[in-house]
């Protein structure tokens, strides 16, 4: 194994005597490829800040290898104190480096060198910071988000750029895709503590799974020791003449125990109000054309999207992703062509801008208008109830927006646009600051939608799950519809799925595929028993986690052991065992849920 070049050893810190890191170890050797997964708030830009040497932990050793040369890139960088982006970038130079490198790095990223960094987007801005990080070709490189504000065909240059690399990686992202491609360890924030995996991402999230549900299975084995030594303090013989005092002192020990081990945190709740069905044509468009300043963005485009239907929409940016969404819902008028929107429609869009919130304004006043409720449909919430369903405390309530995080502020942009009742959904860029978990619910809950939804995002994986069909940018204002998700529409086009990125070939316009014919032909693959296996475990699983609950409130009755121990013992193996055949039933849907999707992709 290579020497480690940089290490941190019993990290601890703190906020406001909150600890936010608890022993906290990382190291990182020639050649690593590493990813820092875990919740938002996790701790993990706090980790790599400690790495950069930019704040110092309140405990805990860091060890640099001398010689080596480290670049980080942050998620809000600081371009103040130069006056273009070539002297921005050029200024991370040290002697001997290639300054040619750094003109190369802006051009793949589209950044013009003599701009001005004040008159940069934030887009921009964090395109420079990732151009300067890399143009040294460091020793280690610690990038934090950096598919932030990244069209698809930038983030497969750049996955092929920094595969090619000889720098060590750490790697903070939210894009799944990306993180498969290109790492071989995982090092998972938790509570306060760090569990590294010697596999990459594409591994970590059964190995994950399988650690909570260790950590589960050890507090239930320590909660049901606790109440039968419980048993034993108040009703045991031996207690009743004289106390043992040794056994006193480990039921003690053992509360004691049991409250340190923190459980994991909760997941979000997300679930979208749901209006009346719409009609069965939900938007059809025909001959649509749109141009600005002479530049056209959308030309003789047509297309059907019908209840259930849901449509990805990718492109570079620029290519006018967002007019394509507008025209289509008619919010904005085509310069030729017409769109005919269905009946019965509700729309809930959710933008992809986050400074279109007041930052002065509170977390509970923008959910509530200024009182106590959240309207969600017709009836009314509790704000604090509903904050937590989407992660917050109840002590955000009076939180102003601006000192929110990006993945709290995604989040209550989803609680706002989830809260009004809809049978169309058009997101753009919801995935954006995202964590892992969250992004997993918005997959579900866009599953369950029975309504229509119009996604734009350059998350492959999430596209992969979620979309039906993806409508393509093709270069000059053409946009061309695929049946199935990202990867079915790179199939279709002839490309390599992995590294090479999309390709744009303005003469190539392949026909658009049904994807009726492959599903039938799917299905038809799934055995009978496979399929009734799939419809009826969720029953059987739901049923499961009931009875479960309830041998749990009979254990905790104190009495129950006095009055009969014999029914008390039968009750806890019954128990295991309902947890062990809930255990099997969520593996065997799980593979068999897997099969499906592997069928239905062809």
């Amino acid at each position: 194994m290579a020497p480690p070049l940089l290490t941190l050893q019993n990290i601890h810190l703190s906020f406001g005597g909150t600890p936010l890191l608890e022993g906290v170890d990382l190291t990182v050797s020639e050649g690593e490829r590493l990813c820092l997964v875990g919740r938002n708030g996790s701790g993990k830009s706090t980790i790599l800040k400690i790495a950069a040497g930019l704040i110092e932990a309140d405990d805990g050793t860091r060890f640099l290898k001398p010689g080596t040369t480290l670049r980080y890139l942050p998620q809000e960088p600081d371009l103040e104190g130069h006056n273009t982006v070539h002297a921005y970038v050029t200024a991370g130079l040290a002697p001997g480096d290639d300054p040619h490198r750094a003109t190369t790095l802006l051009a793949a990223l589209g950044l013009d060198g003599e701009h001005a960094l004040a008159h940069l987007s934030g887009g921009e801005a964090r395109r420079a910071a990732l151009a300067r990080a890399m143009a040294p070709r460091p020793d280690i490189l610690m990038l934090d988000e950096p598919t932030n504000h990244l069209d698809i065909v930038a983030i497969e240059w750049l996955e092929a750029e920094l595969a090619a690399t000889r720098s060590a990686l750490v790697l903070i992202s939210h894009d799944r895709r990306f993180l498969e491609n290109l790492t071989r360890a995982t090092l998972w924030i938790d509570r306060g503590q760090a569990r590294r995996l010697a596999s990459g991402f594409g591994k970590f999230e059964a190995w994950r799974d399988k650690v909570l549900a260790e950590d589960e299975n050890d507090r239930h084995k320590l909660d049901r020791k606790i109440v039968a030594e419980e048993h034993w303090v108040r009703y045991g013989v031996t207690a009743r003449r004289k106390r043992n005092m040794g056994r006193m002192r480990a039921l003690a020990d053992l509360r004691e125990k049991r409250r340190g081990a923190t459980k994991a945190t909760g997941v979000a709740k997300l679930a979208a109000t749901q209006s009346e069905a719409s009609g069965k044509l939900v938007i059809e468009a025909e001959g649509l054309a749109k141009s600005y300043d002479s530049r056209t963005i959308v030309t003789g485009f047509s297309t059907k999207i019908q209840r259930g239907d849901r449509v990805g929409i990718v492109g570079p940016n620029g290519a006018g992703k967002t007019t394509l969404i507008k025209l289509l819902t008619g919010t904005l008028a085509a310069d030729q062509g017409r769109v005919r929107l269905g009946t019965k429609l509700d729309m809930v869009t959710l933008d992809q801008s986050r400074e279109s919130l007041d930052g002065a304004t509170t977390l509970s006043d923008a959910l509530t208008g200024g009182g106590t409720t959240v309207k969600i449909g017709d009836t009314g919430r509790h704000v604090i109830g509903y904050m937590k369903d989407f992660l917050f405390l109840p002590e955000q309530a009076r939180t102003p927006i601006s000192r929110l995080s990006g993945g709290e502020r995604g989040r209550l942009m989803l609680a706002r646009a989830l809260a009004s009742p809809s049978n169309l959904l058009v997101l753009d860029e919801p995935t954006n600051d995202l964590d892992l978990e969250t992004l997993d619910l918005l997959q579900e809950l866009l599953a369950d939608y029975s309504g229509t939804v119009l996604l734009v995002s350059h998350d492959r994986d999430f596209i992969d799950r979620v979309a039906t069909s993806v409508i393509a940018s093709t270069g000059d204002g053409r946009w061309t519809e695929y049946a199935g998700g990202y990867s079915d529409m790179l199939l279709q086009r002839g490309q390599v799925l992995a590294g090479s990125g999309p390709r744009r070939d303005k003469k190539s316009k392949p026909a658009r595929l049904k994807p009726t014919a492959p599903r039938t032909q799917a299905r038809a693959k799934l055995s009978f028993k496979d399929a009734h296996a799939l419809k009826t475990l969720p029953a059987l699983m739901a049923a499961l986690e009931t009875e479960i609950k309830s041998l749990n409130i009979k254990l905790a009755d104190p009495d129950f052991y006095r009055r009969n121990p014999e029914d008390f013992a039968a009750t806890g193996a019954r128990l295991d065992a309902a947890q062990g055949e809930l255990a099997a039933s969520e593996d065997q849907w799980l593979d068999l849920e897997m099969k499906r999707e592997a069928i239905n992709s062809g």
